[in-house]
């Protein structure tokens, strides 16, 4: 095809809104896909890592002679080995953030279970994970501190860091202490939301080839920033930055987990540059717990004050968040997210917020699925649970009292964000309207007059969905063959198919013309990359605009035209989107042994122009099994010595098929202002919506037992052991 007749293509059907199948599966299917672990260079050396089997000790010696004997073993390095390579940082998206300075390699001392101590280096992968086991560290053991809470009152595990803070991110507004005085009623909830791993499909893998020739460095990651990854690498081991390249090839999931660059992705490649040869390093499932980011972690409490009707006149809220024993970039975006988020969708006039940061002997912590958003969205109905409680009024009644409404948009909340577009009251109906919330009410009566433990639970919840720039290059061959190069990059999600949708739209041509890359940054423009769920808001909105002005460049041309064109688009938000949903669950208990389940999951969400329907519909489905899972089973466990006790997935439990209840999904759309595609997210949805609703249905359901608080997660142990608590109690 020609460029002018790819120009002259009309009356084709519009991209966005259709449901297509992803592009991308194709190759997945037919076993084509190429992950980090799929490359083979020649010359190839494989790497692996000796790691802390203490929390907290001096190094009093490390013996590498025997390792470094063994055949095959080409390099074992320590961190004394290292020189003054700089330390990894953390966006400084708070202020007052201090930054860590972590050694890549403990050099005499080490902070957690899990820390890199050696490398090694050998022909092949087994060779180099049998000479790390020989590796023998002498301690000199010191107590750890694993506890958020605990952390605060212990002596400074950095020096100079008084009560452990790597930042403190308060937000006042209104005069909290005046509206406290004045309530009616007062009411309070607490809870701590465990650690949990990302377990991605792919584990983290990194391959880096340096060319001595030519002082360049390539490197293969499975990464969700390889800009970013390329800034840093080049920053930490003094490169120019147009001499590395990073290459994120197909990456088998990330959910935050792959946003940070790692210890171990810095030295794979050092190790490249000092052997002069390819050197891949993949981590086994146990390190990926022992090592890599966790996620959530914090321990949340909040206090809200009432007037007699049961409007909100004030909140209060603290959030301790553990950033783990080194920071990664993102580490302090959990706690600033929930901060600014609250109080989600509610009309307060007034807040005092305070969210915290503190290091721990553990696994650095940082963004993972919803970072922030479902700590908020919990805190806030748990405070309407207990509102309608303290009022004698329905909970249902409380948020319609108190939600913000339509009219009020653009609103700008007590922190300072600005809401543009949404319809809260109307969502919240349309879900009671779903669930038939009348005769559903009937039900749980019927069934708990034959001695069931059936619950009701409600969540509305706020999703925002990415701030700043991305970048869209577009250009045309004398073939007629477009070819889209975005600096997003995709771990999964189907943004080759929905960037092709969104392309193909705006230029008036069959979507099988355009050729999708991202992910390399030698063929694509700097970009942040897919995490806040931003890749459609402003990734998207890139692509629409390049999109448009390679269209005018082609009716510029004229029809007879064959030169190849080519535009570049960076866009900048000018604002931030925000997603919302409302979300009802219904949780059924069995009295005799505390298992949980959740039977039907009624759910409407509002993510504004939807440009694929059917992979939203699987990205939600996505985000709702791993909310589910948080608040069900998930649980990253460490003992009181600092000794990582879910370290497999034998002791780590995963949500279940069966475990997945039956879902009603349905869509609102009012779209966004604040970009140019009009869309919001709805990557992170199901992580936000799922636990506060789940919690709140099952202690509805346990309410008449007498349980009024239940840990999480609600596993059928805690369950139970909650309901024999109540029975023992002097009113059980």
């Amino acid at each position: 095809m020609s460029v002018s007749r790819a120009k002259l293509v009309s009356g084709l059907p519009p991209q966005i809104g259709r449901s297509l199948p992803r592009i991308e599966d194709e190759r997945a299917l037919r076993g084509k896909a190429c992950h980090v672990d799929d490359i083979k260079l020649p010359g190839l050396l494989h790497a692996a890592f000796a790691r802390s089997t203490a929390a907290r000790a001096s190094l009093l010696h490390i013996d590498t002679q025997v390792a470094g004997r063994q055949p095959g073993v080409r390099a074992v390095f320590t961190g004394s080995m290292l020189g003054n390579l700089p330390a990894l940082t953390m966006n400084g998206v708070v202020q007052g953030l201090r930054q860590f300075e972590r050694a890549l390699l403990a050099v005499d001392r080490v902070h957690a279970v899990g820390e890199p101590i050696a490398l090694v280096v050998a022909e092949t992968a087994e060779v180099a994970h049998e000479a790390a086991e020989l590796i023998e560290v002498q301690y000199d053991f010191e107590e750890p501190v694993v506890d958020v809470a605990a952390a605060l009152a212990s002596p400074p595990l950095i020096h100079g860091w008084p009560n452990n803070e790597v930042f403190a991110h308060r937000s006042v507004h209104g005069d909290c202490d005046g509206a406290f005085a004045r309530a009616t009623h007062v009411v309070q909830v607490r809870f701590n939301m465990p650690r949990v791993a990302p377990v991605a499909l792919e584990p983290r893998g990194t391959l880096a080839a340096f060319c001595s020739g030519s002082r360049t460095l390539t490197v293969w990651l499975g990464n969700q920033t390889p800009h970013r990854a390329r800034s840093e690498l080049a920053r930490i081991l003094g490169f120019e930055l147009d001499a590395i390249r990073v290459i994120a090839p197909d990456v088998g999931g990330a959910f935050g987990g792959k946003a940070s660059l790692y210890p171990e992705d810095v030295l794979v490649a050092w190790a490249s540059m000092k052997l002069a040869r390819p050197v891949k390093w993949i981590a086994t499932r146990n390190e990926e717990f022992t090592s890599a980011s966790h996620g959530r972690g914090a321990a949340a409490s909040a206090e809200a004050a009432l007037d007699s009707a049961g409007h909100f006149l004030a909140v209060r809220a603290s959030l301790i968040f553990p950033v783990g024993h080194w920071g990664t970039y993102s580490a302090a975006v959990p706690a600033w997210n929930a901060a600014r988020i609250l109080p989600g969708p509610y009309a307060v006039p007034a807040v005092d917020i305070c969210a915290r940061g503190v290091v721990t002997n553990s696994a650095p912590v940082g963004i993972y699925r919803g970072a922030g958003r479902p700590e908020a969205a919990m805190l806030m109905e748990r405070l309407m649970e207990e509102a309608g409680r303290a009022c004698g009024v329905d909970s249902i009644e409380v948020r319609r009292r108190n939600l913000i409404v339509p009219e009020a948009m653009p609103y700008r909340t007590p922190t300072a964000q600005c809401l543009d577009s949404g319809d809260y009251p109307r969502m919240l109906q349309r879900t009671l309207e779903a669930a038939q919330y009348e005769a559903l009410l009937r039900t749980q009566a019927q069934r708990r007059a034959n001695g069931a433990l059936f619950g009701i639970g409600i969540c509305i919840y706020l999703e925002p969905c990415g701030q700043g720039s991305e970048s869209a290059k577009l250009s045309v061959d004398a073939d007629g063959r477009f070819h889209l190069a975005c600096g997003t990059s995709s771990q999964g999600q189907g943004h080759r198919t929905v960037l092709a949708q969104i392309a193909a739209d705006h230029l008036g041509v069959p979507i099988e013309s355009i050729e999708v890359v991202e992910g390399d940054t030698g063929q694509t423009p700097t970009g942040v990359g897919a995490v806040a769920s931003r890749s459609m808001a402003i990734g998207g909105s890139a692509v629409k605009l390049v999109a448009i002005e390679l269209r005018h460049m082609l009716a510029d041309r004229g029809i007879t035209s064959t030169e190849p064109l080519e535009a570049t688009v960076v866009y900048e938000t000018s604002a931030e989107a925000w997603s919302s949903g409302c979300a009802l669950a219904t949780v059924s208990v069995d009295i005799d042994t505390g298992e949980t389940t959740v039977q039907q999951f009624i759910w409407v969400d509002d993510a504004g122009i939807i440009v694929n329907p059917l992979l939203a519909h699987g990205q939600m489905l996505g985000g709702l099994a791993q909310g589910l899972g948080q608040i069900l089973c998930e649980r990253v466990h460490y003992d009181a010595s600092g000794q990582l006790l879910t370290g497999t997935l034998m002791d780590y439990p995963l949500l279940r098929a069966d475990q997945m209840p039956q879902v009603q999904l349905s869509t609102m759309s009012t779209p966004t202002r604040a970009n140019a595609l009009g869309t919001k997210g709805v990557g992170e949805s199901g992580c936000i919506a799922a636990p506060a609703a789940v919690y709140n249905a099952a202690l509805d359901a346990l309410r008449p037992v007498g349980v009024t608080e239940l840990d999480i997660p609600l596993t059928s142990e805690v369950v139970w052991r909650a309901m024999r608590r109540a029975r023992q109690s002097p009113h059980g």
